[in-house]
């Protein structure tokens, strides 16, 4: 137990320090594509320092609540990130399930709701309603996925549905698996909060949406959070779809989970660079169609397909 403890805090470590260069990384290759130079890789990391020492103004309606959210978005991030396999080792996976993995994600998305509503800002009140928008179709997609895993894999134990388990024979993708991956890749721009799904956030309308009047240490939580949930996200799906070769001895499992991950941050940058926003009513009927195929393919699971 001590093992897995240590191996969890390291997957925490491991995240917070590389979280903020994979953001340094997407907006340099964003540069690169628009024909500019673009900011230095590691300034990520100058900005969350800089706004960590700023003086914490508090000017919303509830400054209490606008603390608690910020602390919390980031603690349940990490929360999640010290129960994944992260190349590393499995962390507490082994102990926990899909349903305490989903409340914690979506808590975090929620915790930026409230942080809205706490600043009581009307630009933020329209972020959050976009937000909220947004989550209510974006959020059950991926229920669906852990769940067609764990139909699969027998469990719902979260160290057996992120080993592959999303199919029911190694090496075979069922129907019900090829649809799910479609589906999860159409939305993943959307779950890593990038264009042209980063609707309650847009830098032409309002920029930083529900987060409009927040700066400071709150503001540094709230960005810390998201960059983190990136490397969720991603690890979420690398278990689920392509595990394979991340379960290797130390440093070569580590070294492919992490290789992995960055072609999945060039996809979602070289998309985010070459496409242009949704409108809110665009992404809200493209996501409730992936919803209803997502749950075509539960049923399609469900009786072993």
């Amino acid at each position: 137990m001590m093992i897995k403890i240590l191996s969890a805090l390291t997957n925490v470590v491991i995240v917070l320090a590389v979280a903020p260069l994979i953001e340094g990384i997407m907006r340099k290759i964003t540069a690169r594509i628009q024909s500019r130079q673009g900011p230095p890789i590691l300034q990520p990391y100058y900005d969350l320092m800089k706004l960590l020492i700023k003086e914490d103004i508090e000017s919303g309606e509830s400054p209490s609540m606008q603390r608690f959210s910020a602390i919390m978005a980031f603690a349940s991030a990490l929360t999640v990130v010290a129960l994944l396999p992260l190349g590393f080792g499995y962390g507490l996976s082994s102990h926990t399930d899909i349903i305490l993995t989903i409340y914690l994600l979506t808590f975090c998305g929620v915790c930026t709701l409230i942080a809205g509503l706490a600043a009581g800002s009307t630009y933020s009140l329209v972020g959050i309603s976009r937000e909220m928008m947004l989550m209510i179709p974006l959020e059950p997609i991926l229920a669906v996925a852990l769940i067609i895993a764990a139909t699969n894999s027998g469990s719902f134990k979260l160290d057996a549905v992120l080993n592959g388990s999303i199919y029911n024979s190694p090496g075979i993708f069922p129907i019900s698996s090829i649809i799910i991956l479609v589906i999860i890749l159409a939305s993943f721009q959307a779950y890593a909060q990038r264009v042209p799904f980063d609707i309650s956030e847009a830098e032409t309308e309002i920029m930083d949406g529900p987060l409009v009047e927040y700066s400071g240490p709150k503001l540094a939580l709230f960005k810390y959070s998201r960059m983190i949930r990136l490397v969720i996200y991603c690890a979420l799906f690398i278990g689920l779809f392509v595990p394979w070769g991340s379960n290797l001895m130390f440093p070569f499992g580590f070294l492919i989970f992490w290789f992995k991950v960055l072609l999945l941050v060039l996809l979602v940058t070289v998309v985010a660079a070459t496409h242009a926003r949704y409108r809110i009513d665009q992404a809200i009927n493209y996501f409730a169609i992936m919803l209803l195929v997502s749950f075509f393919a539960l049923a399609l699971a469900s009786i072993g397909l």
